[in-house]
């Protein structure tokens, strides 16, 4: 069997008295799609930090490559080869794309005894990243702002790829999109797998997970409910266990009983209605 790229084995992650994550376990191999659902709350953001090192875990393992590793902050783990997406994307709209691609990690080049940004190398290195995403920007030097949402997406996800991302997490990167573009960034994340990248796609819309996804793990309050295949876990399923089913059939049954009550005043106005006017018509 092959030795994950990522894995966390029974991490737990405490705040004081609060439990954000219990006995969490997944991993995710190069060339897969794994994907981490959950409804609000369940515990993805807290665990998307420990994997990018933001936090470190109260208790278990966080392996790497098969190694024991301890990351003390997003750069450790960025020089390691996890590259995280976020959904703001950090990107600063009014600048270029070039010079958002390269931020933090400015080329230079000299000129006497100045060092100057090397835009023509950066503009270069963006169309050409670019054009491997399957987006053709034709003046890389445009503001990012001008780009759609599915396209900013791609330029992030392009940036981590070329600064050597081994493992690429997204983090609910189809959230705020509308369709076409949602369509847009799955096919990125598609590509990026061909490419022999790990990604971990964070996400509570299972529509999208099970549209590129290899494997699920779901999350619940913080535990995992556990990794699936799509041979194990059909679509209905998906949903019924990432929502609750006991809450959805007592919801379902609450519903149904306000509906009855609802139907039963409303016959009982009609009755009142037919008794006062039998009585209106009796007197005439």
């Amino acid at each position: 069997m092959k030795t994950p790229i990522l894995e966390v084995r029974n991490i737990s992650k405490y705040f004081g008295n609060v439990i954000a994550l219990s006995d969490v376990s997944m991993n995710v191999h190069k060339g897969e799609v794994m994907c981490l659902l959950g409804d609000n709350g369940a515990g993805k953001s807290t665990l998307i930090k420990i994997l990018s090192g933001v936090h470190q875990p109260s208790e278990g393992k966080y392996l790497f490559e098969g190694e024991d590793v301890h990351f003390t902050s997003p750069r450790h783990a960025l020089n390691h080869g996890i590259a995280t997406v976020y959904q703001d994307l950090a990107m600063i709209p009014l600048m270029s794309i070039s010079r958002n691609f390269f931020l933090g990690s400015e080329p230079t080049k000299k000129i006497g005894p100045l060092k100057m940004f090397d835009r023509n190398f950066a503009d270069d290195v963006a169309r050409e990243e670019m054009r491997k995403m399957g987006i053709i920007i034709r003046d890389p030097s445009q503001a990012v702002g001008t780009l759609s949402g599915g396209e900013r997406q791609s330029v992030a996800i392009a940036r981590a790829v070329y600064f050597g991302a081994k493992v690429l997490i997204l983090d609910e990167p189809t959230a705020a999109l509308g369709v076409k573009q949602a369509g847009t960034v799955l096919r990125y994340v598609a590509q990026s797998r061909a490419r022999g990248i790990a990604v971990i796609f964070i996400t509570h819309n299972p529509h999208h997970a099970y549209a590129v996804g290899d494997r699920f793990t779901i999350l619940k309050r913080g535990r995992t409910l556990g990794t699936f295949t799509k041979n194990e876990l059909p679509r209905e399923e998906m949903v019924r266990m990432m929502s609750g089913q006991d809450e959805l059939e007592a919801l379902t049954h609450e519903l149904a009983e306000f509906q009855h009550t609802d139907e039963l005043r409303v016959e009982g106005k009609t009755s009142e209605m037919d008794q006062q006017l039998a009585g209106t018509l009796g007197k005439s």
